[in-house]
Parts: structure tokens; C-alpha cells; sequence
């Protein structure tokens, strides 16, 4: 039976994740997928480093995840509207010089309008023939993923509250099984540029957010497991040994079923990884990864994901490429002290202070929950806790 857990203002361990999840997507652009991409190449590193990419299914799933946890029913939808343009625009915006200087200046590649308002919109990814393929900061097409779910999350919260939690789970595991179903069938039938299209539109990629929902879900209606943290890092890290030894050694059409199970497979491991370290610090257990240090990375991450590709990019248009060696780890341990450097000044100078000025700024309506739904109990949540 479920049981009400401690109230927790703050998730100090979830924040220093996203500085991984961030790291990882770093780590794996400055790599590359072989040949003569990327940065550098450590044969230390390489081709896990590639699992890296899959950071961003992390931050999808905290997405779905964090929003969950911290509604309060009857919240005003202008509201959370208004906050989250104050969280992802900023930076997002100052960033772009950085990313033009990188993508197009140094790349010789015209400015596309289109594309660049897409872009700047984080519409990028709804158009198939959009150019470039990625316009204007190439990692901000996640974004775009983004603001699909945040638009429809006040519809979805709503629905998800009142499912009970198997059918919730049973909705999530199917998703996810599409998710996998549709990366098959689009590299099958369709084009490379096209399948790569497919699969990063916003829609393939609501399971994964819903996943996150469905954990908060859980949890919120006192919901527990035993689960040390240890446990589902360890099988990420069996995965990616597992599947980038299976698609080396396995044949083409066995090594292509694991490349289609991967989003889904990443998906389950960072729901887990998310709810055993949410359940410890619920419990009042501190670790690593409530490490001050940490903590700030994981503030800073956004912009830190933001800098990243531009910054090695516009190194190597400089400098040209790094010879692969695993000398090159220690270059990159040293630009990424740099990029951190950077995200700091970013979230100090901008981020921060723009979002708090934004949220003077909301209009008044939008700015309290309507108090009969405020004093109205929340059927089958136990203790909301307060992010």
C-alpha cells in the first residue's frame, strides 16, 4: 500500500544530473561517430563516448519528470506559459551569436531566414527540408522537442492525474514500443536525411516525457521502490558497452534491432536513475551528487549544452582537428573547464537575471492559483512536493 513520503523542497541530486547529461552530449560531439569527426578521438573513449548523444532522452525524461512534481492543481495555464519562456529563451537567445559565428560565418554556409526563424522560434525540427538540416544553434533542436511537450503539458498533466498508475505505465511502455517501432520502420522505408528527421520530431518523442510524468506520477501518490542508485548506473553502463560490442560484432540486421531498442532502452534506465535518487534524498539521504559543486554544474548545464558545439566547433575551424590519441582527453577535461566558465557568465549575467525579471513581469491574473482549487484536495496524491 502507498504511503505518504517526507515533502522535499529541493532535488539537489537531479540538478547535478543534468551537468552529466550534459557532459555526455559534450563528450560525445567532441569525439564524433568516427572518420575525421569531432574534435578528438581517445581510443579510450570511443565509440562509447557515442552513448552520449542519448543525454538528451535524459533531459526529456526530467523534463516530464520535474513538471509533474512541482503542479499544483488549478495552476493558471498563462502562468507556466510565462515561466517557461523566462526559462528556455534567454539563453537560448544569447547563445545564437556564438552558434551563427560557428555554423555559418566560419562554416561558409548562407543564412537560410527560414530556417534561422525556426530556429529562433524552436520550431526547427517540424520542417523536413528545412535548411541547414539544423539551423542556427545545431543543438537546439532539442528545444524544439521541448516546447512541443511544454505546450501540451497542462492538457496531459490533467489527463495523467487521473489515470491509475498501471494504465499510466501500460501508456508509457506503449509509447515507448512506437518509439521503437517507428525508428525501424523509417530506417527501412525511408531516406537517411528523412529517417534522421522522423526521429527527432517533437512527436516521436512525447513517450519519453511521458515516462518522466508517469515516474512523478508514481511517486507522488507515495509510491516507492528499492532502488539504490548504483543499481541502473551500473546497467546503463553494461548497455553501452553491450551495444556498441553487439553492433560491432553482430550482423547488420541483429546490430540494427539494438540501435532501435536504444532510445527506449536509455528512456527506462534514466526514469530509474531519476526515481532511486529522488527517493533518497525524499528519505533525507545525502551523497555525491548533492555536492555543492556539482549542484552549480547543474545549474549551469543549460547554457553548458547551449556553448558546447559552438565552442568546439569554432576550435576546430581554428585549429584544426586533434589527432585521435588519448592524449586528447585531457584537451577535452580543459575545454570543457572553459565552456563551464562560460555557462557560469551565461546563467550569472543573463539567464538569472532575465528569468527573474520576467517573472516581475507576469501579469497579475496569472499570478496565484484560484483558491478553490488551491484548497480543493488532489484525489490520490499524497503530500505534493514543492520543487
Amino acid at each position: 500500500m502507498a504511503t505518504p513520503l517526507p515533502v522535499v523542497k529541493r532535488l539537489d541530486s537531479l540538478t547535478s544530473l543534468r551537468f552529466f547529461a550534459a557532459f555526455g552530449v559534450f563528450v560525445h560531439h567532441f569525439t564524433g561517430l568516427g572518420g575525421s569527426t569531432g574534435l578528438g578521438r581517445g581510443p579510450l573513449l570511443f565509440p562509447y563516448s557515442q552513448i552520449g548523444a542519448y543525454g538528451v532522452e535524459f533531459f526529456f525524461v526530467l523534463s516530464g519528470f520535474l513538471l509533474t512534481w512541482v503542479w499544483r492543481p488549478g495552476e493558471r495555464a498563462g502562468s507556466y506559459y510565462w515561466r517557461r519562456f523566462g526559462r528556455i529563451w534567454p539563453a537560448m537567445i544569447a547563445t545564437m551569436p556564438l552558434a551563427i559565428l560557428a555554423y555559418y560565418t566560419m562554416a561558409h554556409v548562407p543564412i537560410n531566414r527560414f530556417g534561422l526563424l525556426m530556429a529562433l522560434l524552436c520550431l526547427q525540427t517540424w520542417f523536413p527540408h528545412i535548411q541547414p538540416t539544423l539551423p542556427g544553434n545545431e543543438v537546439a533542436w532539442t528545444l524544439s522537442v521541448e516546447v512541443l511537450f511544454y505546450a501540451l503539458f497542462p492538457l496531459l498533466v490533467r489527463w495523467a492525474m487521473r489515470l491509475p498508475a498501471r494504465a499510466l505505465a501500460a501508456a508509457s511502455a506503449a509509447g515507448l514500443l512506437a518509439m521503437y517501432a517507428v525508428c525501424w520502420w523509417s530506417t527501412v522505408h525511408l531516406s537517411g536525411a528523412m529517417s534522421a528527421w522522423v526521429m527527432r520530431n517533437p512527436l516521436v518523442y512525447l513517450p519519453v516525457f511521458l515516462t518522466g510524468m508517469t515516474a512523478a506520477v508514481w511517486l507522488r501518490r507515495g509510491h516507492r521502490m528499492r532502488l539504490h542508485p548504483a543499481v541502473p548506473i551500473a546497467l546503463l553502463l553494461v548497455l553501452t558497452y553491450g551495444y556498441y560490442q553487439g553492433v560491432a560484432r553482430l550482423p547488420e540486421s541483429e546490430g540494427a534491432q539494438l540501435t532501435y531498442l536504444l532510445r527506449p532502452a536509455v528512456t527506462v534506465l534514466a526514469v530509474l536513475i531519476i526515481v532511486a535518487f529522488v527517493q533518497r534524498e525524499m528519505r533525507g539521504r545525502a551523497g555525491v551528487m548533492n555536492n555543492p559543486l556539482l549542484v552549480r554544474l547543474g545549474v549551469w548545464s543549460y547554457a553548458f549544452y547551449l556553448l558546447h558545439h559552438s565552442v568546439t566547433r569554432i576550435i576546430e575551424y581554428h585549429w584544426g582537428r586533434l589527432p585521435d590519441s588519448d592524449v586528447t582527453i585531457f584537451t577535452l577535461i580543459g575545454i570543457g573547464v572553459v565552456i563551464n566558465l562560460m555557462a557560469w557568465a551565461v546563467y550569472e549575467l543573463i539567464e538569472a537575471p532575465f528569468e527573474r525579471w520576467w517573472r516581475t513581469r507576469m501579469p497579475r491574473r496569472w499570478r496565484s492559483v484560484p483558491a478553490a482549487a488551491a484548497a480543493r484536495p488532489e484525489r490520490a496524491v499524497v503530500q505534493a512536493p514543492i520543487g
